[in-house]
């Protein structure tokens, strides 16, 4: 067993935040490189404006993050745009079509969503508290039009126009052109920024697009260190039924490992693979996760590049290089049936073999909203039938299934720290895979309004006003 807790990994906070920026870049249908080269334009910004370098790094981190509550609020703009990701960019971009569904009545509510837990998340990594600040208001506008607390001039802080001017600038120029992206921004001077900044940002217009292909300034952005877990508990709001899966994988795979006697550094090793391994799945639109009966061959080519773009966010981020490789490989099968590389047998390691039973047998072990959950005897005889027929590797698959030790989902859930009542701890189960109050208390054969009076409980208790800020910090804080 590893001689200590798998999920105690940390990383540094720069690199964590590049990470979650690169994942809220898919989520968002970007380039993998839109907050970052966002963040660039908002320190720039800063400094023209006289804020100082302190502002200027505040400014950056909050560019890198603007998008870290999007995975919190996917399910509701893929119902209102019908493809989340596609949906999402063509809003970015100015481009959504004549008579869209998008009105400030059903875009404050997610707005909402994504600034508690944007906000929550930069608590979590533990960075300045105006950085905090800049993310719970970053959809707020200068004439007070935004959200999600309609705020208007001076209550908005500072980071959020240079975040906002940057983001749009970087994005316009490059759908359109500069000139047509500067008259599009001072059009908005005014309104969702000052005017004056409108104006100095098309002064200086040539020197900002100047800095989109500049370097990154990393060593000004915070090197303490920060649970990786955290990254996967916030790509995994995208699907409510996924929550803590990543967890879970880690666990098994770590304890797979230290059975098949890997060394105590593959141990580790794996169960980062694990927890970043989602990072790529944001880019594909909760439509197709989501979707009844089997995927179609268009669906598929999107959900095979998802492991892809897992790797290439390790290539951009070294500190997880080989981790965000590795993890990579999670949906390889030993009969070269697997994706994206469709690699065979004598291609794949020990530890990537052992990866891929391993997710397969949580994810067996886990509810999806197309199937219950299996027992881990039932999953255990899949695995071992999955090994047989050549599609897992069977050594690997053994070891998973004694890994998993006979404990299903909650036998394999962090202790939990008593902040919550028991019965308050299943609530929040349940809601953070989903469910709604009715079919909550279903399950738990008690009522939707005492469903209700424990949420209200809850988010009292854990200091949130949303499920997905409520499921955020649930995990975080080892309640389910």
């Amino acid at each position: 067993m590893p001689s200590d807790n798998i999920l105690s990994t940390t990383v540094s906070a720069h690199a964590a935040v590049r990470l979650l920026a690169m994942a809220g870049d898919l989520s968002m249908g970007q380039p993998t490189d839109q907050s970052a080269r966002s963040a660039r334009l908002a320190g720039q910004l800063a400094l023209l404006d006289g804020a100082g370098a302190e502002v200027a790094m505040h400014a950056r981190l909050v560019a890198l993050l603007r998008w870290s509550g999007c995975t919190a609020n996917a399910a509701g703009f893929a119902v209102l745009l019908g493809d989340d990701v596609a949906g999402r960019d063509a809003m970015l971009r100015n481009a959504l079509p004549a008579g869209h569904p998008l009105t400030f009545a059903n875009v404050e509510p997610l707005a909402r969503i994504h600034c508690e837990v944007a906000g929550d998340l930069a608590g979590m990594l533990a960075l300045p508290a105006e950085v905090e600040a800049g993310l719970r208001h970053v959809w707020e506008h200068y004439d007070g039009g935004g959200a999600p607390q309609q705020l208007r001039a001076p209550a908005i802080p500072a980071v959020v126009y240079y975040t906002s001017l940057a983001g749009d600038l970087e994005i316009l120029a490059r759908t359109y052109d500069a000139p047509t992206a500067m008259q599009m921004i001072q059009s908005w001077g005014g309104a969702k920024y000052p005017a004056a900044l409108a104006a100095l940002a098309a002064e200086h217009a040539d020197a900002l697009l100047a800095t989109l292909d500049g370097p990154d300034e990393d060593g000004a952005l915070p090197a303490h260190q920060v649970a990786l877990s955290i990254v996967a508990d916030l790509v995994e709001l995208k699907l409510p039924w996924l929550a803590g899966y990543s967890r879970r994988v880690a666990e098994l795979a770590g304890r797979a490992a230290a059975l098949a006697g890997l060394p105590l550094e593959q141990q580790k090793r794996l169960a980062r693979a694990a927890l970043v391994h989602g990072v790529g799945r944001a880019s594909v639109a909760n439509t197709i996760w989501e979707r009844t009966g089997k995927p179609g061959s268009a669906d598929w080519e999107k959900i095979r590049l998802a492991p892809y773009w897992t790797a290439r966010a390790g290539a951009l981020v070294p500190e997880l290089r080989e981790e965000a490789a590795l993890a990579s490989h999670m949906y390889e099968r030993v009969d070269g049936s697997g994706y994206f590389r469709s690699l065979e047998r004598d291609a794949l390691d020990l530890p990537q073999r052992l990866l891929a039973a391993a997710g397969a047998y949580a994810a067996l072990c886990a509810p999806r909203p197309w199937r219950a959950a299996l027992q881990p005897q039932e999953a255990a005889q899949v695995l071992e039938e999955e090994g047989r027929a050549g599609r897992l590797d069977a050594t690997a698959a053994g070891f998973v299934i004694a890994a998993g030790g006979g404990e299903g989902e909650a036998g394999m859930a962090p202790a939990r720290k008593g902040l919550l009542s028991e019965r308050e701890v299943e609530v929040l189960r349940r809601i953070s895979l989903g469910e709604s109050n009715k079919e909550a208390a279903r399950v738990m054969q008690i009522s939707p309004s005492t469903v209700r009076t424990h949420m209200e409980s809850i988010f009292r208790k854990l200091g949130c006003s949303t499920r997905a800020a409520a499921t955020l910090k649930g995990l975080t804080l080892g309640l389910i």
